[in-house]
């Protein structure tokens, strides 16, 4: 195989989390949005970014044609959720992510995102202090950014309702 046809590097998710139920990323949520998100860049590094893909299906339009800000708002969560734990794992030399959690994230709509297109996801971190991450994320369609979040994650402990959901 040349290295312009490689294989996509495996999704986060369904690597270490095949069995959560999460709304937006969990690959065992029939009904869900079952994103999957990518490392692509040096994990850890400057360069590294998360990307997904997603299809708008009928049922996450908010009017003709657009995208439900809500779905965009999941979207943008799970997707930045997935780079913390990823660069948490990364940095603390760990073989599987911590458990993260959003405590607080807030999303820009710039403009209408089409339902008849691919959306880009993009998340890269902007900061790494202890057990949390501040993630910046995009949306793209058809070459513009329709959305944006800057979000604080944080790796929970026992006892949490989250603790080893993956």
């Amino acid at each position: 195989m040349s290295h312009e046809q490689q294989e996509p590097r495996e999704a986060l998710q369904d690597r270490y989390a095949p069995k959560n139920r999460c709304f937006g990323c969990g690959p065992a949520n029939e009904l869900g949005l079952r994103i999957k998100s990518r490392v692509e860049g040096t994990p850890g590094g400057a360069d590294e970014v998360l990307v997904a893909e997603f299809h708008p299906a009928a049922h996450h339009v908010a009017f003709e044609g657009v995208v439900n800000g809500g779905i965009l708002g999941a979207l943008l969560d799970c997707h930045s959720n997935w780079a913390a734990a990823h660069r948490l794992m990364v940095v603390a030399k760990a073989e599987a992510p911590p458990c993260t959690v959003t405590s607080e994230f807030a999303v820009k709509l710039k403009r209408p995102t089409p339902m008849d297109t691919d959306l880009m996801l993009r998340a890269w971190i902007t900061e790494v202090s202890g057990d949390r991450c501040v993630v910046e994320a995009t949306i793209e369609a058809k070459g513009k950014i329709t959305a944006t979040c800057t979000g604080v994650f944080v790796a929970v402990k026992e006892g949490h309702p989250a603790y080893h959901r993956w």
